[in-house]
């Protein structure tokens, strides 16, 4: 099977040119001017930017336990639908990927089910380190530490383990960073002021900078300490930027970070609004924080943009402060809300595909995948960045029904979706017909 994709203009490694794109069963085969070949499917991409695949290196899909919300079906196809042609998600499910065989089984849901390509962390707790030790850095990208997380079993806070972990383990560890008894004390102080009905407005000072400083910092001096490879995820304040490093290429860095969508579409005076539908952890926080988060992106502090998606049910969302869950779905609107931020003259396209694209890949060592390259996967998105539309509830494709996104017009469009050479979306359609692959690990 052929596909030739003509006249588009390619987005890759800094650059920006137009070419042909000649793919064959699931690679690029050939990228050169007028290809001339016969092939059994032809693509006039006159007029479109053809980008790699985006590379989500955070994501909750919710399965198995939690499928009131989400599953990896509903939300693989919403991620294909936004150009998002492979993720990696996260152990916090029920049961919680504590195990290798629980981490084993949710890879064969995703075999079964999944529209795009996967990986899944291996989650740390208190008591599993010999299980930890076991994993394979070859078939998982990385392992997961919520350190700061008041919920399930997920919560690492014993210092001894936490040690054992950055001095054992070879693979790279990403952790949430959060410090529990800093967030404790700020909802007790809270609840004196307002009792139970706490304004949503009061969720950046109760998971404040203070309590994501703390916990971050933290971390950066036990990875300095044994020399470990550290990945922090979602940034959330200005603060924690001085931790971080830009001198140094990618390849090289030891410790990096990531900024999500949320952080740097959202700032405190839209909680007025949008009010639990933005209540994440870490928090929205200042306009302060998310100008010095756009910037850090820019002069490359933060290496990497991912979504955080975590859906949960509208009916779950329409509590109040402390009943309604953090989270929310990005997916399907992560690659056209950065692309919104490229037609305001804020980032370069290059910069974009760099953070979302070539620094994941880099980052988590992921084979073949992550650039427009010939030999590698044809994992490739075709976008219009003249093309205007409106996000409304008849075409979000997250099984929780809603965005929040949901009312704005973007101007950009995602058309065309590959994963490993398989044409999953064009135009609005879907050809379920082929599951995306296990990421392999170059380590």
């Amino acid at each position: 099977m052929q596909t030739l994709i003509k006249n588009a203009q390619i987005v890759n490694e800094g650059k920006i040119y137009k070419s042909d794109v000649l793919i064959e069963h699931q690679r690029i085969k050939k990228i050169a001017v007028n290809l001339d070949v016969n092939a059994d499917s032809i693509i006039n991409a006159e007029g479109l930017h053809l980008l790699p695949g985006i590379i989500d290196d955070q994501v909750h899909f919710r399965e198995p336990g939690l499928t009131h919300k989400a599953t990896i079906y509903t939300e693989s196809k919403a991620a294909v639908a936004g150009g998002i042609t492979s993720f990696m998600e996260m152990p916090n499910t029920n049961p919680q990927a504590l195990t290798q065989d629980l981490l084993e089984e949710k890879f064969e849901i995703a075999e079964k089910n999944s529209l795009a390509n996967f990986t899944f962390f291996m989650g740390v707790s208190n008591d599993n380190l010999d299980e930890v030790l076991k994993t394979n850095p070859k078939k998982v990208g990385a392992l997961k530490i919520f350190m700061g997380s008041s919920t399930g079993n997920m919560l690492v806070d014993d210092k001894e383990v936490l040690e054992e972990i950055f001095e054992k383990s070879p693979m790279l560890i990403a952790v949430h960073c959060e410090d529990e008894d800093t967030i404790q004390n700020n909802i007790k102080n809270a609840k004196e002021k307002y009792g139970e009905e706490v304004p949503i407005a009061e969720h950046l000072n109760i998971r404040s900078a203070e309590a994501c400083y703390k916990s971050s910092s933290m971390a950066v001096e036990l990875a300095k300490k044994h020399n470990a490879k550290l990945h922090i995820f979602h940034l959330s304040t200005a603060k924690e930027l001085d931790l971080f490093d830009n001198s140094i290429p990618l390849a090289e860095k030891r410790i990096t970070s990531e900024v999500c969508i949320h952080h740097l579409c959202f700032n405190e005076q839209d909680y007025e609004q949008k009010g639990t539908l933005i209540k994440w952890n870490p928090a929205v926080k200042k306009e302060s924080d998310r100008s010095a988060l756009f910037q850090a992106l820019l002069n490359d502090k933060l290496d990497v943009i991912a979504t955080d998606h975590a859906p949960h049910t509208l009916e779950e969302k329409s509590n109040t402060y402390f009943k309604a869950p953090s989270g929310g779905p990005l997916v399907q609107h992560a690659l056209p809300a950065m692309l919104e931020f490229y037609k305001k003259g804020k980032i370069p396209l290059a910069k974009i595909i760099e953070k979302m694209c070539h620094n994941p890949a880099i980052l988590f060592q992921i084979e073949e995948r992550g650039y427009v390259k010939q030999g590698y996967f044809a994992d490739l998105v075709l976008v219009d960045l003249e093309k205007t539309w409106k996000v409304t509830k008849d075409n979000i494709l997250y099984k929780c029904g809603w965005s929040p996104f949901e009312g704005e017009t973007f101007n950009c469009k995602i058309t065309h979706t590959f994963v490993n050479g398989h044409l999953a979306y064009a135009n609005g359609n879907f050809n379920e017909s082929q599951r995306g692959m296990r990421l392999t690990f170059d380590r």
